[in-house]
């Protein structure tokens, strides 16, 4: 899966052209497959294309815009919907570049592009927090993070990973000198083989594959160890669209959540639907969407402490993107390290949610 960690994908996509979580709860996730009254269309409403860029295949983090589509709740509110796959462009390239409305990000991917000079911003939480974590084998010697100091780490690539690794390790005592090996999507099975000690799977994703494999992980979560929580994954518009149509903006948000909120209430409902909408993807393990989905609904990662999908804070996108601008890591348009902080409440809104 194409985000593994914990955010951490896309971040060196951006620039390249390379492929590398007191507003009114949503209408209830068990009602009939027609849209509440809030999310049609009036008549007399323009309908409005929203071209939407895919990060990676279809998985648990876009079920909610698959159900709202299959529900027609889309066409009811005047959204004519178009999925755009992913091929080799970052949405948030697509999104600067005008040839998408919106798209699914993250918030380390968002804040890199945003310092390069993306208008861009995001408009609601898909996932609350972070959803990845430092993974180990259960039945391995490691028991915490220190212990992967001189240890092999199967990673990815992307700049703010061996800072966050470290930043964990140190928070308990360790180092935080270990090897690198950068494997990409070779890094899991690297880790289950026992060629690197550790990785940084998706719980939601490769840690729910994992476990239907019999492979037990053991992890150390970023957040326990004194690391900022970060909005994994992100619903990103192209802030210029938002200005010229907000209308339709507030449409398209609005039923967004609708389906978000019918995975939350009804996880197996929602899966089946992802799977039915994208015939053949899932056929190498069938067990996964409804795994994943359940998942996600369990452990909460897809509503706030009310129950609400897609609020972001101010405190949760200063304290992450800081930690990114103080690493060093947020670099402009002529690759040349920012000197000033960005406007972090300039990176998100709740303005378009329901």
């Amino acid at each position: 899966m194409k985000i593994i960690a914990a955010g951490l994908a896309l971040a060196l996509l951006w620039g390249c052209g390379s492929d590398g979580n007191p507003t009114p709860a949503p209408p209830s996730a068990s009602s009939s497959s027609s849209p509440s009254p809030s999310a049609s269309a009036p008549s007399s409403v323009k309908p409005a294309t929203v071209r939407l860029a895919l990060d990676w295949t279809p998985n648990t983090d876009h079920t909610g815009f698959y159900v709202a589509r299959a529900k027609g709740w889309y066409k009811a509110a005047g959204i004519d919907l178009q999925i755009l796959p992913y091929a080799s462009n970052a949405p948030e390239i697509l999104l600067a570049a005008h040839q998408a409305e919106c798209g699914i990000s993250f918030q380390d991917s968002m804040t890199f592009a945003v310092a390069k000079g993306a208008d861009i911003v995001s408009v609601a939480a898909i996932l609350q927090r972070t959803a990845s974590a430092i993974g180990v084998l259960a039945d391995g010697p490691i028991k915490r993070p220190r212990d992967l100091d001189g240890k092999t780490y199967a990673g990815f690539g992307y700049p703010n990973e061996v800072p966050t690794l470290k930043a964990v390790i140190k928070a308990d005592g360790g180092t935080g000198d270990f090897v690198v090996a950068t494997l990409d999507s070779a890094a899991y099975e690297a880790l289950y083989n026992k060629k690197a000690d550790f990785t940084i799977p998706f719980t939601a994703w490769e840690g729910v594959e994992a476990d239907l494999r019999g492979i037990d992980l053991r992890y150390f979560r970023f957040a326990d160890y004194g690391f900022p929580e970060f909005y994994q994954v992100v619903l990103a518009c192209d802030r210029q669209w938002l200005e010229r149509e907000p209308d339709a903006a507030r449409r398209f948000v609005g039923v967004t959540v609708q389906g978000f909120q019918f995975g939350v209430e009804n996880p197996d409902d929602a899966a089946d639907i992802l799977v039915a909408e994208n015939p053949g993807v899932f056929d190498a393990n069938p067990e996964l969407p409804r795994a994943s989905q359940r998942y996600l609904v369990d452990k909460g990662y897809l509503v706030d402490e009310s129950r609400k999908f897609g609020t972001q804070t101010l405190e949760r996108w200063q304290a992450y993107s800081k930690f990114l601008f103080d690493q060093g890591l947020l670099v402009d348009a002529d690759e040349m390290q920012l000197t000033a902080p960005l406007d972090y409440g300039s990176l998100f809104t709740n303005d378009f949610l329901p």
